[in-house]
């Protein structure tokens, strides 16, 4: 309809006014032709931006996903490394409890044949230690008389020791053991105390001076009697007033009330 209109207006044209149209119309078309690029280029040059500066955000996030990634890969080398650690570290502490478990077992084989020995051992000492108390028994009955209460308990709480179950053996054993210093002991020292004995039929209370086991000797606290154990006798004999200060002053060193000094004190007959 467009193509009509123009052909019918041409036709009532003359040819210099068709000229000029068509000259216009060139014109035009020419114009034309040149802005439709532009407009074109502009708008693919605008479609392009939009493009790129999608290219740009897209490349912005793979980057901080790539950047994320990497603090992952790094933070899973660093555990990797750190058990691998752990690992060997678990490792010599396993050879190292392997060595301590064959050195506990060879312990408990040791052990094992110790109580074995152990028990072999109780089952000789023990009467061994019944034959010592009743030998220092015996011995307390037939030496020198003096502490005998005290002697006599020793022997005593020696004999229920070896009856209680919470004793071991071996503090059995080192309780006769001092019993038997303590007896050792009496023959390197002097001595003085007090106690009861029956002086010309009557009880009373005497001085005793014991110089190690060779003289025991007694005295009166008024000093009118005294008198030496003999040996051979198992009794005392009277010293009719003999020594008498010697015996005094024998005492007072005994007691630490008087420096030591030589001593002159009677000593009974032994047993023939």
């Amino acid at each position: 309809m467009f193509v009509a209109y123009w052909t019918d207006l041409l036709s009532q044209c003359n040819q210099e006014t068709k000229m000029r149209i068509y000259m216009k119309i060139a014109h035009y078309l020419i114009a034309l032709a040149l802005v439709m690029p532009v407009a074109a280029g502009a708008q693919t040059i605008d479609n392009l931006s939009g493009e790129a500066r999608g290219s740009v955000s897209d490349g912005a996030q793979s980057q901080q996903r790539i950047d994320k990634l990497d603090d992952e890969t790094s933070q899973l080398v660093r555990e990797y490394r750190a058990a691998l650690s752990q690992l060997q570290s678990l490792r010599e502490y396993n050879t190292q409890l392997e060595k301590l478990i064959v050195a506990q077992k060879e312990e408990m084989v040791s052990i094992r044949k110790q109580i074995e020995d152990v028990t072999n051992v109780d089952r000789t000492i023990v009467p061994l230690m019944f034959r010592m108390i009743d030998a220092l028994e015996q011995f307390v009955k037939l030496d020198v008389p003096f502490m005998m209460d005290e002697r006599n308990a020793r022997v005593s709480n020696l004999r229920e020791l070896m009856d209680r179950s919470d004793a071991s053996p071996a503090e059995k054993y080192r309780k006769i053991l001092e019993a038997y210093e303590i007896e050792n002991e009496y023959g390197r020292t002097i001595e003085a105390y007090e106690g009861e004995m029956e002086v010309e039929g009557e009880m009373r209370t005497v001085a005793f001076l014991r110089i190690g086991r060779v003289s025991l000797i007694y005295q009166t606290l008024d000093g009118s009697n005294s008198g030496v154990w003999s040996q051979a006798t198992r009794s005392f004999e009277d010293l009719d007033g003999d020594f008498d200060s010697e015996i005094r002053n024998a005492l007072r060193v005994a007691k630490q009330q008087a420096a030591p000094d030589l001593l002159i004190v009677p000593v009974a007959r032994t047993a023939e």
